[in-house]
């Protein structure tokens, strides 16, 4: 039990100076845009499609799902913005934040972790190259920015699927769809679900590369990292997301 807890404490006290050291490299000369750009489209457009289809089948399969409830109710006519609100403020978020997590946190634990455990890492500091700048600055900036773009990218994917499923049963011109879907959509519902992504896609950054960058050798550390990297990044979303609705839910 003491073991444990010492363990949590020193990978907790490890983890916090490596975040802090990401805020001190962030701000000092040179930066890597190159390899900045090349991470983007890895982290940005490797993953269209994998979110394309999650986002479309996340529209299609709760429009379906509650469709009898609402008409049961008489309140088919609000479906399009019960879907819209569902997908925008908590559902697309949190789905394709995962999704990320299973795909880019794994990703980067594994290239990074491999790197440590081939002395690659070590090759480049011989070679006067900074590779905390270069291999975790540039990747934590990347997930920072192409996640949250992903996420929008899915709630469009995600009310499109809606409109599918809305006229698998029915029949609904795409214009008083897209009119229904903006009718209860207000700016607060969009600010709060668009600022928690950034977090998602900075702590997958930041926990995938932690993981790869402070593998031990072997191996076997290798695929350890990976794993460890999509749990903690997995359950660090939800973490971030109860805050964020306990934070919203306090000021608006």
């Amino acid at each position: 039990m003491i073991t444990s807890l010492k363990s949590f404490f020193t990978d907790a006290g490890n983890f916090s100076l490596f975040t802090a050291r990401f805020f001190k490299e962030l701000f000092l000369p040179p930066f890597q845009f190159n390899e900045f750009v090349r991470q983007c489209f890895a982290v940005g457009y490797k993953s269209l499609p994998l979110v394309t289809i999650t986002g479309f089948i996340m529209g299609l399969v709760l429009t379906i799902q509650s469709r009898p409830t609402m008409t049961k109710f008489g309140a088919e006519s609000w479906l399009p913005s019960m879907v819209s609100l569902s997908l925008i403020r908590e559902i697309a978020p949190v789905i394709t934040a995962l999704i990320c997590a299973g795909k880019i946190a794994s990703g980067i634990g594994a290239e990074l972790g491999s790197m440590k455990v081939t002395e690659q890492i070590d090759a480049m500091e011989v070679s006067a190259i900074n590779p905390y700048k270069y291999l975790v600055v540039t990747r934590i900036l990347a997930t920072t920015l192409m996640v949250p773009i992903l996420v929008f990218y899915a709630d469009l994917v995600g009310i499109f699927g809606g409109y599918i499923g809305y006229n698998v049963h029915g029949t609904m011109s795409l214009y008083r769809y897209f009119t229904g879907v903006f009718e209860h959509l207000e700016f607060l519902d969009i600010l709060p679900a668009t600022v928690k992504t950034f977090f998602f896609g900075f702590f997958i950054g930041l926990i995938g590369c932690y993981k790869g960058f402070t593998a031990s050798n072997g191996t076997a550390s290798v695929g350890l990292a990976a794993n460890s990297a999509v749990v903690t990044a997995s359950l660090s979303i939800f973490i971030i997301d109860m805050l964020a609705v306990q934070i919203t839910d306090f000021f608006f």
